[in-house]
């Protein structure tokens, strides 16, 4: 007789075993119609899986993150069901489900055309309308491969063949389809009526590019249509803000396959752009009391064993090289160069806390499969910075690095922040004393800020908490950017000390810290985040003098002198062309503000302003247009 614990705390008892679906269908019957799974004791689990025991049990729905990727999940099956039935050659390989969709890979042929994607689009439909039962079988290793043989799928084979023998594993069917998974998924085909084809790319089998190159079908499921067509919305606006085509478009940067997939070409508009971010970012480190170090590209093999990242992070870096007969590696990371400056010479207690920063530009191995623009690249720019402080510095030091993330990150105009918190997890380093002490001034650096954070219990570093903070764009994606992260590691691995008040030896707390994370993903994410539409104080051209006529030629240079000298990025457009053509075409370039000059502007030593949203202010003295423009670029305004 089953005695169930609801999430509310309702206890519902039953006078025989069932199953979830059951149980929904007895709470109420729009429930059932929106339970896609349960959670038994914690344990995610198909609606058909009998209850025959005590336990508490929540009803699995769309609403809820779990719920969205088993839609998700089922949904990828449904798709690779109609790709089998079209396509009967096709051979499938994996299909999870991921943050915003799914994907499925596929070894064909040819390649997956548009109008391929409406054919299986349409074979879904059917399926769907088929409402196929979903369900799950359980078989043995041995028994799995021969049946996935049997069907012809070579790469589910190999796939189960690396499993354990003696381990039991779990089927899904659907109609004439049966993939390997491990579930949980919904009852039927009918409830996968929200879903959307996007894209095909290529992958290759199993991430590595020594095998073969499949075909990546990604899709969506929603719970409803709604969220579907908001989804598809925020897509369109996504592409529109793509900063590769934008960045070609506004001439910011390149990537260029004579140089190299992921190495990243600025050119002189993003070139200027960066420059204002880098000033501004030493000139905010400066007044928080940072040193500014700069360290070599690479360094000798040895260096990269002591800090472990030889023997741990390998996969993740370039080939040694060889000079004078010894192996030197190009750098991935900038911190073994300043635990090196640190340990050059003896520390005081008194030296601490050292805040030490660098724009250090490193380098890192990602297939070719994963590059993408300025946000997945091999060569790029760590606004990295390096703490060295006491025990009882930690939650001073945390607290200022928090402030200046946030004056940082909203500065570039960027408000919403989500904030995680990683703590210990069941492998690492360090006393419990230290992890307590650590952990407790992260949280305080939080609270004391009266924001809300997300607790990670367990998911920090081997080698110490930290703080994650994303950052919420203009169209609402949120993105990875700043981190604080403590580690007790690397000043053991390099032995690294200072000379305490007692006069004793003591270990000291390193903190690494990034608040863009990367100058060239951060770069993109303004694209994106602006659509191209910078604020005046990061536009690479702040105004464009434009002469209706070349008679004004000379005025225009004038002006351009005049506000060049006051600190202001501008140009000046004197061709011989119509007014309303140089408009047009310098409103595509996002300019933020174009000066008009002709006859009377001339005359009366002025111009006539217009800004990018269509306002004109008239006939504008220019010393009244050189202190708005000067003011709004000083202060630093978001505003676009």
């Amino acid at each position: 007789m089953p005695r169930l614990t609801l999430p509310d705390g309702t206890i519902k008892t039953f006078d025989a075993p069932l199953t979830v679906e059951q149980v929904a269908a007895s709470i109420g019957a729009g429930l059932a119609r929106a339970a896609l799974a349960g959670r038994i004791d914690g344990r995610l689990v198909d609606l058909t899986t009998l209850l025959d025991g005590d336990g508490s049990l929540e009803i699995i729905t769309p609403t809820s993150a779990e719920g969205l990727e088993i839609l998700r999940h089922s949904t990828s099956h449904l798709m690779a069901q109609a790709v089998k039935e079209l396509f009967p050659t096709a051979q499938v390989t994996i299909g999870p489900a991921v943050a915003d969709g799914f994907y499925y890979d596929f070894d064909y042929e040819r390649p997956f055309t548009p109008e391929d994607l409406e054919a299986i689009e349409t074979r879904m439909a059917l399926l769907v309308s088929q409402d196929l039962r979903i369900e799950r079988e359980v078989m043995s290793r041995d028994a799995a491969v021969a049946l996935f043989l049997g069907l012809g799928e070579h790469y589910k084979a190999e796939i189960i063949r690396e499993i354990p023998q003696d381990q039991e594993l779990s089927l899904y069917r659907q109609g004439t389809f049966v993939d390997l998974c491990r579930g949980p998924h919904v009852p039927s085909t009918g409830r996968l009526k929200v879903f959307k084809l996007t894209r095909v790319a290529g992958a290759y089998w199993r991430g590595n590019a020594n095998n073969k190159m499949l075909q990546r079908i990604y899709g969506t499921a929603f719970g409803d249509k709604k969220a579907l067509s908001a989804y598809l919305t925020l897509l369109e606006e996504a592409a529109k803000r793509d900063h590769r085509r934008l960045g070609r478009e506004l001439d910011l940067f390149s990537i260029q396959d004579e140089a190299g997939g992921g190495l990243v070409l600025w050119h002189p508009m993003g070139a200027r752009m960066r420059q204002v971010i880098e000033t501004y970012w030493k000139e905010t480190h400066g007044q928080a009391g940072y040193e500014f170090l700069y360290t070599p590209h690479m360094a000798n093999l040895d260096l990269w064993r002591t800090s472990g990242h030889l023997d741990f992070y390998s996969e993740s870096m370039f080939n040694p090289m060889t000079v004078d007969e010894q192996s030197y590696q190009i750098r991935p990371m900038n911190c073994p160069f300043h635990i090196l400056i640190y340990r050059s010479k003896i520390r005081s207690h008194r030296d601490l806390p050292l805040r030490w920063a660098e724009l250090g530009t490193v380098y890192r191995y990602e297939m070719s499969g994963v590059l993408h623009g300025l946000f997945r690249v091999r060569g790029f720019t760590q606004d990295d910075a390096h703490i060295f402080c006491r025990e009882n510095q930690i939650e001073e030091e945390i607290s200022g690095i928090l402030d200046l993330t946030l004056q940082t990150l909203t500065t570039f105009g960027f408000t919403d922040f989500e904030i995680n918190l990683s703590t210990r997890p069941a492998k690492s380093v360090g006393s419990d004393e230290i992890w307590e002490k650590a952990t407790t001034a992260l949280k305080n650096a939080i609270t004391q800020r009266g924001l809300d954070f997300i607790e990670d219990v367990g998911g920090g570093a081997f080698y110490g908490p930290k703080i994650d903070v994303k950052i919420t764009d203009a169209i609402g994606r949120k993105w990875q950017c700043s981190t604080i992260q403590l580690d007790f590691n690397l000043p053991e691995r390099f032995d690294i000390r200072y000379i305490g008040e007692d006069g004793e030896r003591h270990r000291p707390i390193m903190i690494h810290r990034a608040l863009m994370g990367s100058l060239e993903r951060f770069f993109g994410i303004l694209i994106e985040h602006y659509a191209g539409h910078f604020p005046l104080w990061l536009a690479p051209v702040q105004a464009v003098v434009l002469t209706i006529t070349e008679a004004y030629n000379d005025w225009a240079i004038q002006v351009q002198e005049q506000l060049r000298a006051a600190g202001l990025r501008v140009e000046t457009d004197l061709r011989n062309q119509k007014i309303s053509y140089k408009i047009r075409e310098h409103a595509m370039k996002k300019t933020p503000w174009l000066l008009i000059v002709g006859e009377r502007e001339q005359a009366e030593g002025a111009v006539s302003p217009r800004n990018r949203s269509g306002q004109e202010l008239g006939l504008t003295s220019i010393d009244m247009i050189k202190q708005r423009l000067v003011l709004e670029a000083s202060t630093r305004t978001a505003t676009q």
